[in-house]
């Protein structure tokens, strides 16, 4: 066991979350740029000083030990005070100091992308020494990162609400039906009757989309959980299939793929902030969602509060 924290014990847990961030030894030899026999001395030895074992490994895979999983999060604590240490030793004076950590879906659309730089560079302007820490995940690991501690602020579609996180709406997203260039409806895209394409193969998502309900079509073949795996499902050229304005549109322009009917065929998915409660929150954190509400305030679609 640890009777005094030293500088090797600092690397031997780094390596530690390496190995666990990577999902196992031989996956960590690339983020540590060493090779497996050396990760594997020193996951040994941090075990050693420890006096248990941290994790199983070998033909079975990778998994932590219940010890292990707890030792985890002690790590990940220890090392954002220090970090948060580190950095306000270096900037005391300053109002704001810490670490911002911001989590957000794929393809964000360009427009509200746009939003977020704003808030950004808003934030930047103020008296601070934050350092900014950008994940990308999906949205139901993003809540699970909010309730951890892990991300303060997380912005994305979120098709349920946890009662202990807060969400506000900041943008919407148009949603259109579309067919590829090989479907038999690509020659009447764009007035295609509803009633007609349904009787065609549909992909869907395999979360629940409140806001396209009175859109779901009765003949889905096909699921995914991300908007690129639908998107192949429609450029295939046998299903049909809602997907973002934004993300269709290069496809659009190249002539792969065609609205079926933009004025009958489309949906809007509200996008939120979530953050924690607001007694949870610190200054660096109201700070940047005043700041998102700024920047999405000057926009055609103001915030909702």
């Amino acid at each position: 066991m640890f009777t005094h924290l030293s500088d090797l014990d600092l690397r031997l847990i780094r390596v530690f979350l390496a190995i666990v961030d990577a999902g196992g030894i031989s996956s960590a030899q690339a983020t540590l740029n060493v090779g497996q026999s050396t990760i594997s001395t020193q996951l040994a030895t941090l075990e050693t000083r420890l006096g248990y074992r941290l994790c199983e490994r070998g033909r079975g895979g990778f998994a932590l030990t219940s010890r292990g999983g707890q030792f985890v999060e002690a790590c990940r604590t220890l090392l954002a005070a220090i970090d948060t240490f580190d950095m306000t030793a270096r900037n005391v004076g300053k109002k704001l100091v810490g670490t911002l950590a911001l989590g957000l879906i794929g393809h964000t659309p360009v427009a509200a992308s746009a939003r977020i730089s704003e808030a950004i560079a808003r934030f930047r302007e103020r008296d601070e020494s934050v350092r900014f820490s950008v994940l990308v995940r999906s949205p139901g690991e993003l809540e699970e990162l909010l309730l951890a501690g892990r991300i303060q602020v997380a912005i994305g579609y979120f098709w349920h609400r946890v009662p202990s996180l807060e969400y506000t709406q900041i943008f919407a997203e148009d949603q259109y039906a579309y067919c590829a260039r090989r479907h038999p409806l690509f020659r009447e895209a764009g007035e295609v009757d509803p009633e007609r394409a349904a009787n065609f193969e549909w992909a869907w998502r395999s979360y629940p989309l409140p806001e396209a309900d009175a859109m779901s079509p009765r003949n889905i073949t096909a699921v995914a959980d991300n908007m690129e795996a639908v998107a192949m499902l429609v450029l295939s050229g046998h299903h049909l299939g809602y997907l973002p304005e934004h993300f269709a549109a290069p496809h659009v322009r190249e002539g792969a793929l065609a609205p079926l009917n933009p004025a009958r065929m489309r949906y809007r998915v509200a996008f939120q902030m979530v953050t924690r409660a607001r007694q949870l929150r610190n200054d660096i954190v109201e700070a940047f969602i005043e700041d998102m509400n700024a920047a999405h305030a000057t926009g055609d679609e103001p915030i909702s509060r």
